[in-house]
């Protein structure tokens, strides 16, 4: 797999600070933790829109779009990619069937 999600999130944070006026990342993380997921959610909707209808070029567009909002959203929300990351590599390897009956039994 490639690394172009960590350069993502680099770039993200990076932005965080940066003036919203000449950063569009910048500019959704001003707007604070609830527009951030609000776009995230308006991204995953196109993208189900798009897989739905058969559109595989479309979908791929809005992925790649609900994956960048997805970061946005994790930096506004103080959420490290590595958490992420870790718990998807702690599920690694589980099924999703025992993964979700070990979250009902919590």
């Amino acid at each position: 797999m490639s690394d172009v999600l960590a350069r993502l999130w680099a770039t993200i944070e990076a932005r965080a600070g940066a003036d919203p006026a000449g950063s569009h990342t910048a500019a959704l993380l001003a707007k604070g933790r609830g527009k951030c997921a609000e776009k995230f959610g308006e991204e995953a909707v196109e993208a189900i829109v798009a897989a739905a209808s058969g559109d595989a070029a479309g979908l791929t567009y809005e992925a790649a779009d609900v994956l960048y909002h997805l970061q946005v959203m994790l930096v506004a929300a103080g959420v490290p990619w590595g958490a992420v990351l870790d718990e998807l590599a702690r599920r690694e390897g589980r099924s999703g069937i025992e993964e979700k009956a070990s979250r009902a039994r919590s």
